[in-house]
């Protein structure tokens, strides 16, 4: 078939995600779309996927996703007259520890609140579900009747035909040798494709190639971080007992899974040390094509299997079935516009979830290209949460052999990654690990998350009170009663200046950005929802000269935010200046005499007020000085060359010794910034939560005079009943330990969830922030009393509107 010269959208991919997208982008209207598939529709990984489809997901937003995909799968047959394979057969999941057993609890008490039907079994009860399986060493299990499998081949050629019916033109055998760019208004931008068959120029280009989408994305400039390791299932001959309603059963403890397939059983895993293909460059003659069997690999889950269900020592075995799957750094897909280049899509990496995923992700996709913004929060997916590091093949190799692992490995609270690190440092990383800093990790960058004694071994993980609390409370009480110094470099630091500056920062921000030079603002950036695009700080320098600091995370993310949103006639730059500068926190009650050991400066409250910087001498370094705290109480934000850093850190530990100073980390940080209700973006704030709901009307000017984005939703919203809003938690036992994602409990009825936790000392137990919906939402809390599911125990909790409570 021969292809048209243009189209408004290219699609790059015949999978179920590249059919799922042409098939949702023409449901809403757009049905000048062309896809490409280098070879047949679902060549790729889609057609050995073993066909998994569950609900449940860690976040409300992935969950509505996945239950959306259900609904698709069951009504696309009767949509296009070809069949999906979708089952409604269900899900068994079991757990052979204790531990396994307390997340399984945790599981079902958000379930309920997400909407997903979901019930804790017993061992005995998980058996008669699925009569083949061993059960006297199991604890427990949970069944989900909603949950599914559908035939993935079936699946994606009844969403291309869906899509065709809508005018989406679907071309076979055409492979993309390049991507065309322009420049555009706002920086380059997709222009079209070079194929075998000639070019098409496109408004608009979805790269959704699999396993291929981090070579396509190279021949644009863009970083898609995604690499493919050898990914295994069992195919056996038909076992009595077997029958086609048998339900998908897990077993996460053995790592493997499995599901009826013509009077057999489909048996597959992700075992803990992954096997990365070691294939640079995929050729795109690679279509249809398998791996070679690998028993050693598979020895690992063929035991686990071969205990949990007994007949497999006697089936007949068909096959071993290795075929090479994606997986991103963090075991996350990857979705959005890529930051790099202008309506060049990306919605790839699915780690072996595509069949799962790829019916919500198509739509979340269309609706994000349809509507020009992210239609909900899908931070945990977003392509800018990758850095331009993260390209590296290297260290995508070696992460890929411990992500694919981490779906079905237990998954600890606070859990970091290992392979690939260190790798972005401060300049103290050296000093604080002789110290006892033990670190984890954010956007690559090493932080310290509490010091150990000196002699003392880092604790392992578990799901109960951490054996490092008395080790954080110690930063705690220094922080509170004494001095503590954090090193924060990790802050991305974003520099904006030019004529424009200002009139660009008050179209994006929503506090009065016009300020005296010196002057510290903390301010909300706002998408048309009037949700949280950004929270941040920024210090005007000078006139046209303005430090934006975000989150360590949020580097990417919010410097294509500004920089989008920055028209072709405006005289303003953004540069990332993250690596020139570093910042150490001093907070407590001596920080000011300290800091007064090492600087002539005037740092009183006269001299220096709330929220105002000076450069001053400290040392014999110049510093800027920010007189803030993240964590409540007194404090300043030091921020300093990084040529500088290692003097700086040396004078102020060598004054402060006789004022208590020690060291502290992220840990402690956290916490008591939990304590004094200072909210994080990605965890209080996100593209969904208003700063209505989130409790920050003093950081939203509606009264200035200069417009901002989303500004006109925010006065819609005013007065009217809140959706949600964030309370203050406080546990009533000082024994239990909270961790985050809690259901919140209240009359019965689950009404919200935990965003983050930590431990208080003004309360001698944890304290927690959560969002809590319908009618929660609408009344005040001065200590109602409600509860949380801990690891399915209810656990008193009180919630207040303002906590500690105001004299």
């Amino acid at each position: 078939m021969s292809i048209p010269t243009q189209a408004h959208t290219i699609i790059i991919g015949g999978g179920i995600v590249g059919c799922s997208t042409a098939y949702h982008l023409a449901q809403m209207g757009r049905s000048d779309v062309l896809l490409l598939e280098q070879g047949r529709l679902t060549c790729g990984t889609t057609w050995h996927a073993a066909g998994l489809v569950g609900q449940l997901r860690p976040n409300r937003t992935m969950t509505r996703m996945s239950r959306y995909g259900i609904e698709l799968y069951s009504r696309l047959e009767a949509e296009t007259g070809l069949a999906t394979g979708w089952k409604q057969c269900g899900s068994v999941t079991v757990a052979r520890t204790a531990e396994r057993l307390q997340v399984l609890r945790k599981q079902v008490g958000l379930a309920r609140g997400f909407g997903v039907e979901c019930e804790l079994i017993t061992p005995a009860e998980a058996g008669k579900l699925y009569p083949l399986m061993r059960t006297d060493d199991l604890q427990g299990a949970v069944w989900i009747p909603g949950d599914g499998k559908a035939n993935p081949a079936d699946l994606t050629m009844s969403l291309a035909k869906g899509a065709r019916n809508r005018g989406v033109k679907i071309v076979e055998g055409v492979e993309v040798l390049d991507v065309l760019v322009e420049q555009g208004a706002s920086g380059p931008r997709v222009a079209g494709v070079l194929t075998n068959q000639g070019e098409v120029r496109c408004e608009l280009l979805v790269n959704c190639a699999g396993q291929w989408a981090r070579q396509l994305g190279a021949k644009a400039g863009v970083n898609v971080p995604l690499y493919s390791a050898e990914h295994f299932y069992l195919v056996t001959g038909q076992i009595p007992g077997v029958h086609t309603m048998l339900p998908v059963l897990r077993d996460p403890d053995g790592f493997i899974y499995y599901k009826e397939e013509v009077g057999g059983l489909v048996m597959g895993g992700f075992e803990p040390v992954a096997k990365p293909w070691k294939m640079d460059t995929i050729p795109a003659t690679f279509q249809f094509e398998l791996l070679g069997e690998d028993w050693d690999q598979f020895e690992i889950l063929m035991t686990n299997a071969m205990h949990r269900t007994p007949c497999l020592e006697t089936a007949e075995i068909k096959m071993l079935l290795n075929g090479p799957e994606s997986f991103t750094p963090d075991g996350n897909f990857i979705l959005g516009e890529a930051p790099e280049l202008r309506n060049f899509f990306v919605a790839a990496g699915f780690n072996s979830a595509g069949i799962a995923n790829g019916g919500g992700a198509g739509r979340l996709m269309a609706e994000w290209i349809v509507g020009g913004e992210a239609p909900t929060d899908l931070w945990d997916v977003d392509i800018r949460r990758f850095g331009p590091f993260t390209a590296n093949k290297k260290a995508l190799h070696d992460r890929t052999a411990e992500t694919l692992g981490l779906h079905y490995a237990m998954r600890w609270p606070r859990q970091e990654l290992q392979a690939a690190r260190p790798l972005r440092t401060s300049p103290l990383y050296d000093t604080l690990l002789a110290k006892g800093a033990e670190f984890g990790s954010k956007n690559g960058w090493e932080r310290a998350n509490y010091f150990k004694p000196e002699g003392a071994a880092a604790p392992g993980y578990g799901l109960g009170r951490p054996a490092w609390l008395p080790w954080m409370q110690a930063e705690q009480r220094a922080t509170r009663e004494a001095v503590a110094l954090y090193d924060q470099s990790s802050f991305a630091k974003l520099l904006l200046q030019g004529r424009d500056a200002l009139a660009v920062l008050q179209r994006l921000c929503a506090n009065e950005m016009d300020v005296p030079v010196g002057k510290m603002v903390y301010t909300a950036l706002l998408n048309e929802r009037g949700g949280f695009e950004s929270d941040l700080t920024v210090i005007r320098e000078a006139a046209q000269r303005f430090l934006i600091i975000t989150g360590s995370a949020q580097s990417v993310r919010d410097a294509d935010w500004i920089g989008r949103h920055i028209a072709a006639d405006e005289h303003a730059m953004l540069s990332d200046v993250t690596a020139m500068t570093c910042v150490l926190s001093l907070m407590g009650p001596n920080a000011r005499e300290l800091l007064a050991r090492v600087s002539p400066a005037d740092l009183s409250p006269q001299g220096l007020k709330f929220s105002w910087t000076a450069e001053i001498d400290l040392g014999h370094a110049r510093v800027r000085a920010a007189r803030m705290s993240y964590v409540g109480g007194p404090g300043y934000e030091l921020h300093v060359p990084v040529e500088m850093t290692r003097h700086v850190y040396q004078a102020l530990m060598a004054a402060g010794a006789d004022l208590g100073l020690r060291d502290a980390g992220y840990y402690a940080l956290d916490a008591l910034r939990i304590e004094a209700g200072r909210r994080a973006w990605g965890a209080e704030l996100g593209p969904d939560e208003t700063p209505f709901e989130a409790g920050l009307e003093y950081a939203v000017k509606l009264d200035k005079p200069t417009d901002f984005i989303g500004k006109a939703a925010l006065l819609a919203a005013h007065g009217q009943p809140l959706r949600k809003k964030l309370v203050t938690l406080v546990l009533q036992e000082a024994e239990a330990y909270a961790w985050g994602g809690e259901a919140i409990v209240l009359g019965g009825e689950t009404v919200g969830e935990i965003s983050s936790v930590g431990w208080s000392p003004r309360a001698g137990a944890c304290v927690a922030l959560g969002y809590v919906r319908g009618a929660t939402a609408l009344q005040a809390h001065a200590g109602t009393p409600a509860s949380i599911d801990l690891w399915g125990q209810a656990t008193a909790v009180t919630l207040h509107d303002t906590w500690p409570p105001k004299p």
